[in-house]
């Protein structure tokens, strides 16, 4: 999502034909014609308004390995929250149904479970993949908030060292939104915590 702009929702079994298209555009957005759409209005943004604008990512990790984290003090999503606030420009993360959560019962959240043909699936993911601080199986599922950018040309009032009342504006070459940037970053954050937390079980079972 760029500013009011969203991205169409695709089921998760598509994911691997959409890795394409992401890389199509300069958006780094699984969905075309949003991406053309956003990629307007930051133009419009940049060269005609002087000011940015903020978004929303999606990082979707298909078939972690199960038992990653720790029910209390190391929590895979406690974790992997600390990782992505770490990173300069966001200001929210959601793992899951995050905020959404809110507004739903325990009888909408609960992600239910089946067995079918001998095998265990929940029939939903609104835990994002990470139940009591430990991954199901089921797919990471974190969004990140990302601020628009704060260094604009137009003016803005600030104080200057003497502690007098001024204007600052910024001028020069700046990315307007931080969106595209901010993927592989936040790909490799959650790739080192994942990593981590794998190492770990490895030493707990000695192998």
């Amino acid at each position: 999502q760029v500013g009011e702009i969203k991205a169409q929702i695709f089921p998760s079994e598509n994911l691997s034909k959409l890795r394409q298209s992401i890389e199509k555009n300069e958006m780094r957005c699984a969905d075309p014609k949003a991406a053309e759409k956003m990629l307007k209005f930051v133009e419009n943004i940049r060269f005609h308004s002087g000011d940015s604008i903020g978004a929303i990512i999606e990082i979707i990790i298909k078939n972690p390995p199960k038992g990653l984290g720790d029910p209390v003090f190391d929590k895979l999503d406690a974790e992997l929250a600390k990782a992505m606030m770490s990173i300069g420009a966001v200001k929210g993360v959601e793992i899951g149904a995050g905020f959404a959560v809110a507004t739903m019962k325990g009888s909408q959240n609960n992600d239910q479970m089946e067995k079918k043909g001998g095998t265990v699936r929940f029939l939903s993911n609104h835990s994002g993949g990470i139940l009591g601080g430990i991954s199901t199986g089921e797919d990471i599922v974190i969004r990140l908030a990302i601020k628009p950018v704060p260094s604009i040309s137009l003016k803005l009032k600030t104080i200057s060292k003497s502690g007098k009342n001024t204007e600052i504006q910024t001028l020069g070459r700046h990315d307007c939104c931080l969106a595209p940037r901010i993927i592989p970053v936040a790909e490799a954050m959650a790739a080192l915590v994942l990593t981590d937390k794998w190492l770990q079980q490895r030493a707990i079972k000695n192998i």
